[in-house]
């Protein structure tokens, strides 16, 4: 008993620390960065607001979510904290700005977050759709992935081609370098990754898993997480030179051992830290190597810091 409450002393010392290291560098270095004053008219729109013929794909800093559709995952009050990282909508999600989406699916084809279970993966697909008919020029990163410790979903490569068939975005290497009006009227990137079953084939509708990676770490610290994207980043070659995407999440995780384990007051230690992120990006020289950005319960602030990079990208000024 005694070292159990000796191990969570320290951990409240090591997270106090952490939280202190991240609020001085804010107060020191403050969150200016090229486009920062920059707000969408229409969050909904804009990369339509951006130009689509002026906006090429590598130079996107895509708005991202994090286990996007769990905002009715489990049981509200009992399972849902644990598990829960979003409170929107898929379709809500993009009306706000995401541009991509993390889906994890069971065999059955429905949505979950480690072992509890929520929708119908055609739930998703319904509110892509439903966004994609009310927008014109917005493209989408849509990965679809089978949950650890699942079976992939019989047919689902099948499945998501009849589904987006009119939508799919080819798997080329060249669509990197295009601009978004070179790619209209196909919309979507998707990307599946399958545990077992065989990866997309070149060339096809879908994307296989090489195509979107990262160096995620399974922590509830805050600074630790902060430094570690922040190393990773700069292990990555710029924007311009890959032909794949790189996904940043600025996100903690529940720890077993620790008395915190919703995830919302956990994720919150770093949710405000995405504009000093992309400050620190600049001053430690790895701003040309972030692409996608993605957070737990996602806000306009995070949505508009993105979308602020892209622009000034677009304009010549990052």
């Amino acid at each position: 008993m005694g070292g159990q409450v000796s191990k969570q002393l320290q951990r409240r010392r090591a997270l106090a620390a952490e939280n202190k290291t991240l609020i001085d560098l804010k107060q020191g270095c403050g969150c200016d960065f090229p486009g920062c004053d920059y707000r969408p008219a229409d969050r909904k729109n804009w990369m339509a607001g951006l130009d689509p013929a002026r906006v090429h794909v590598n130079k996107i800093v895509w708005p991202g979510t994090h286990d996007s559709a769990t905002n009715k995952i489990g049981i509200p009050c009992i399972t849902r904290p644990f598990a829960q990282c979003q409170s929107l909508s898929i379709y809500q999600q993009l009306v706000r700005g995401t541009r991509v989406l993390d889906i994890r699916v069971n065999q059955d084809r429905r949505i979950c977050h480690g072992i509890i279970a929520t929708y119908s993966v055609d739930v998703v697909i319904n509110d892509v759709k439903k966004f994609l008919t009310e927008t014109q020029s917005e493209i989408i990163i849509l990965e679809i992935r089978t949950e650890f410790n699942y079976e992939d979903p019989p047919e689902f490569d099948k499945y998501l081609e009849d589904q987006l068939s009119e939508f799919l975005i080819h798997q080329d290497d060249h669509v990197f370098e295009k601009t978004i009006a070179e790619l209209l009227p196909r919309r979507i990137i998707c990307i599946w990754k399958p545990r077992k079953s065989a990866q997309p084939k070149p060339g096809g509708p879908l994307w296989g898993s090489g195509y979107l990676k990262d160096n995620w770490i399974d922590t509830d610290l805050p600074s630790t997480k902060f430094e570690s994207n922040i190393k990773h980043l700069l292990e990555q070659h710029p924007v311009t030179a890959r032909k794949h995407f790189y996904r940043v999440e600025n996100t903690v995780t529940p720890q077993a051992d620790n008395p915190v384990l919703c995830v919302k007051p956990v994720t919150g230690r770093i949710h405000g830290y995405a504009r000093l992120f992309i400050t620190q990006c600049f001053s430690r020289g790895c701003a040309d190597r972030l692409q996608i950005f993605s957070t737990d319960f996602i806000d306009e602030d995070f949505v508009d810091a993105c979308v602020g990079l892209t622009y000034a990208r677009v304009e010549g000024k990052a």
